[in-house]
């Protein structure tokens, strides 16, 4: 039996630490290095109880203490650090070995090292990690990519650390080349649009009923044992519960409402746009963490007239928390089945042959958007793997019919009431746009050709044709 690691880690900020630990609580010997040599040291005398680790101080000796074939975890920060620590390992590495990313990089910079590393004799993947440290440490949900022979390698282990669901790991083989990072991309957008309608659902409950949060907290929790039944729904709750030590008020209030992000939503939206894929929950979730952030301009806006806010009452003020769980479910589908339809895109453009039900299926665990309803997602797309969408599906189609007047009624009265709901009222507009029999795209286009001569299709009859507006403004066929 070999006295080498299975597996190396380098870049042990919280992240890496996490996994690192995860691996020797697994059974398998870790390799340690970090760029600075502190670290390395103060994992090992806090967590070196948890397993076998291997501390090394230098990147030739970090490799040396790998078996072969060597695989080899990267965890520090996305773009030209990873390529640097890519460049200094590398060289040392011999043909058959793996180089594993496991951050959040761009799906493009994968691809783009994955074919380098190829050149080179190496495999690189590329792997989505999600869960956040907590996940690291005791289970996250695994997304990579690369070549099939890396992953007959370096699954195994990845299977091994992975969260369980019904005793399956939460880990899969992807695709080739970027496809984990794409995957974890969206899976990233998905949960900016499921935390905005989230937030607008408390906004709603509080803005509309006069609810304080600890008992919108409460209304959570409900929803919690239902259909809603999810991770981001469970710490909303505490979050909501929560009471600040020092002010005594609300945790919610004394928060800024000023929401950050670390990128990968915003790529989640450009890639939407290079595909022409319509991610529009994800877009408003993107934009209104944006706005919120622009202080200024609020500030300046503040004074903007707008309708008073009276709290409901009477029937509409009993039934106004179902009503708002409804629009919610409704919404969420539309969020997940636009995040499935940017994942099919990027299958089809890149030709990754992405199996969406598995997709489905390492998100049950795990992952920051693990709910009950991607077990009804996984078996949607297993029952159809060319399923056009989700709201097509039967159970999901039921769901969403049932809660149209729910969803209309809390969008009438968030309107009503001045409640800004991006996420809700994209979400609607979307929906009515795929079920319209015509679209007013037919003006658009109309009017493109109007003024640059851009063409138009007709429907009834083949071809492109072009109207010559100023003369008899008789159609031309040009094809």
């Amino acid at each position: 039996m070999s006295d080498k690691a299975s597996i190396g880690v380098t870049g042990l900020a919280v992240m890496g630490r996490n996994l690192a630990r995860n691996l020797a609580r697994h059974g398998h010997t870790v390799a340690l290095h970090n760029r600075s040599e502190q670290r390395t040291r103060d994992l090992v005398e806090r967590f070196g109880a948890e397993g076998t680790f291997v501390p090394t101080y230098s990147a030739r000796d970090f490799v040396a203490a790998l078996e072969r074939p060597r695989k080899l975890v990267i965890m520090v920060k996305a773009g030209a650090p990873t390529d640097a620590v890519i460049e200094e390992f590398a060289p040392l590495l011999d043909e058959g070995d793996i180089i594993v990313d496991a951050g959040n990089a761009h799906f493009a910079d994968t691809r783009r090292r994955e074919a380098e590393l190829r050149d080179r004799g190496l495999h690189f993947v590329g792997t989505g990690v999600s869960g956040g440290e907590e996940g690291a440490l005791h289970g996250p949900s695994i997304m990579p990519g690369g070549s099939p022979e890396s992953y007959d390698t370096l699954g195994p282990l990845l299977e091994d650390i992975a969260a369980k669901v019904d005793g399956t790991p939460c880990c899969a083989h992807i695709g080739p080349d970027g496809a984990g990072h794409f995957v974890k991309m969206v899976h990233n957008g998905i949960e900016y649009a499921d935390m905005q309608l989230i937030a607008e659902s408390f906004d709603l409950l509080r803005g509309a009923l006069g609810l304080e949060p600890a008992r919108i907290a409460e209304v959570f929790r409900t929803w919690n044992t239902g259909r809603l039944e999810s991770y981001l729904i469970e710490i909303t709750a505490e979050v909501l519960a929560h009471t600040d030590a020092a002010t005594g008020t609300p945790f919610v209030d004394v928060v800024a409402d000023q929401a950050e992000q670390k990128g990968t939503g915003r790529w989640t939206v450009q890639v939407g746009l290079d595909l022409g894929v319509p991610i529009t929950g994800i877009a408003e979730a993107t934009f209104a963490r944006s706005l919120s952030g622009h202080t200024e301009l609020r500030s300046a806006a503040r004074g903007l007239a707008g309708p008073t806010r009276a709290p409901l009452t009477g029937a509409a003020a009993e039934r106004f928390a179902d009503d708002v769980e409804q629009a919610l479910y409704a919404s969420k589908v539309v969020a997940y089945a636009q995040g499935f339809n940017q994942i099919q895109a990027g299958s089809a453009e890149f030709g990754w042959d992405i199996d969406l039900g598995a997709v489905a299926a390492i998100w049950r665990g795990g992952c920051i958007i693990r709910a009950r309803f991607l077990d009804d997602i996984r078996a949607a797309f297993r029952a159809e793997p060319d399923l056009p969408t989700l709201l097509t599906s039967g159970e999901f189609r039921g769901a969403v019919e049932d809660a149209q007047d729910a969803w209309r009624s809390v969008l009438s009265t968030a309107v009503r009431l001045g409640i800004p709901t991006p996420g809700f009222s994209t979400a609607l507009a979307y929906y009515d746009a795929l079920r319209a029999e015509r679209l007013p795209a037919a003006l658009v286009q109309g009017q493109r050709d109007y003024f640059g001569a851009h063409t138009y299709r007709r429907v009834d009859r083949e071809g492109t044709f072009h109207t010559e507006w100023a003369t008899e403004g008789r159609p031309e066929q040009l094809a």
